[in-house]
């Protein structure tokens, strides 16, 4: 029998980051995305029930902007979540890397996996969740659900000013392409070595594993993982809630 002291990958601790410092912009003046109301309850809130939904996370961490933790932390409090799940809130950075580099220092040493998931992303359905982790259980050091493309993607020589046309450069095969999603999955350690590692300003955390030359790999996305940016995707985010609650009585 091996001495080896860390748990077996079906005991392995989840733990989920939410990032949730930003401000949204897109969707125009007024409270930060994360905040936003859909279907009566801010968009932060589905987002951590969206985490706590899976049955394998047991901590979810919300890094929220910098000022705004005692702010957070209220919205926390007031509304039903899963008892099973713990829920810690911390103050965020000022770029996206900052917020989920203090949201895992807040870690505790026992969780071996971590999801990082967008805020903006509020209905991603459960078994989405748990597929990005038992890939990490699996092996994968980096996991994220994808979606194929419905869209042929041109590739161009960026215009100088806004509304200018800009040539076409390349034509990337379409089959070869992904739409990327959260929650991203990881091996916590090497997504600590990544954010201790990569400096660039990057994206999504993804990228900067693929910075440490690891293999990222993608499992199925699901179409309601959506990214809540403009005004029209709250539209599509309340007729999706609509359509759950009289399915579901979710």
């Amino acid at each position: 029998m091996s001495d080896d002291s860390r748990p077996s990958p079906s005991a392995a601790r989840t733990a989920a980051v939410i990032p949730a410092a930003g401000r949204g912009v897109r969707l125009g003046p007024g409270a930060p995305k994360a905040l936003r109301a859909l279907g009566g309850t801010p968009m932060l809130i589905h987002a951590v029930r969206a985490m706590a939904a899976s049955r394998a996370v047991s901590l979810v961490v919300v890094v929220a902007p910098p000022d705004g933790a005692p702010e957070v932390k209220s919205l926390l409090d007031a509304h039903a979540l899963p008892e099973r799940t713990d829920f810690l809130v911390v103050p965020g950075g000022e770029t996206r890397q900052e917020s989920v580099k203090l949201g895992l220092d807040a870690l505790p040493p026992h969780f071996d996996i971590v999801l990082v998931h967008d805020a903006a992303r509020p209905l991603v359905p459960v078994d989405t969740v748990d597929a990005v982790i038992e890939a990490v259980r699996e092996g994968a050091p980096a996991v994220v659900p994808a979606l194929p493309l419905a869209d042929t993607v041109k590739e161009v020589d960026p215009a100088t000013a806004p509304g200018e046309p800009e040539p076409v450069v390349a034509t990337p095969e379409r089959a070869r392409l992904r739409a990327v999603q959260t929650p991203q999955g990881f091996d916590r350690a090497t997504l600590v070595r990544a954010h201790a590692t990569v400096t660039d300003n990057v994206t999504d955390d993804a990228s900067m594993v693929e910075q440490l030359g690891l293999t990222v790999v993608t499992v199925p996305g699901h179409e309601e993982a959506f990214k809540i940016t403009r005004p029209l995707d709250l539209v599509l985010a309340e007729a999706v809630l609509a359509r759950r609650r009289l399915n579901d009585g979710f």
